[in-house]
């Protein structure tokens, strides 16, 4: 089994949202939590994000039930629009709202407990999850085409 192969988000012919959306949601978890002990780990403070924001454990699980929702919920929308193109408008307004949100968040949870590093971390590693999402899921999906057909709709 190569990379790719783990990597690719469509296996078989037939989608299949919850496989999909689990694969996804546990590599955008994988990638956004490394990238965030990285950060810390550079800034000669290991795992202080996640023992700050409630303990490497909790904060691991509640990250990667998070991701994986979010992951489904991103491929039962995607697989929606091939049938509603419409849907791409609101995923991407759902992405743009969703990334305010963890913005905000993001500021209180620095200003309270985290430390400015923390903005780096978890502000970049939202923005890592959302650039590997896409480029992943355009992999499998005509995403473009999806776009087009629900502009065309409006």
């Amino acid at each position: 089994m190569n990379a790719s192969h783990i990597l690719a988000l469509r296996q078989s012919a037939q989608h299949n949202s919850v496989r999909e959306g689990v694969r996804l949601g546990l590599i955008l978890a994988t990638a956004t939590w490394v990238w965030v002990a990285l950060v810390d780990a550079i800034s000669g403070r290991p795992f202080h994000t996640f023992e700050a924001l409630g303990g490497i454990v909790l904060f691991t699980v509640i990250h990667y039930l998070l991701n994986i929702t979010y992951g489904v919920a991103l491929v039962s929308a995607i697989h929606g629009a091939e049938h509603a193109p419409s849907l791409m408008m609101g995923v991407i307004f759902g992405g743009i709202i969703l990334e305010g949100g963890i913005t905000m968040v993001t500021t209180i949870v620095v200003q309270s407990s985290v430390g400015s590093i923390g903005y780096v971390g978890i502000f970049c590693g939202s923005l890592i999850s959302i650039a590997i999402a896409i480029t992943l899921l355009a992999q499998s999906h005509p995403l473009a085409a999806y776009v087009r057909r629900a502009e065309e709709e409006i």
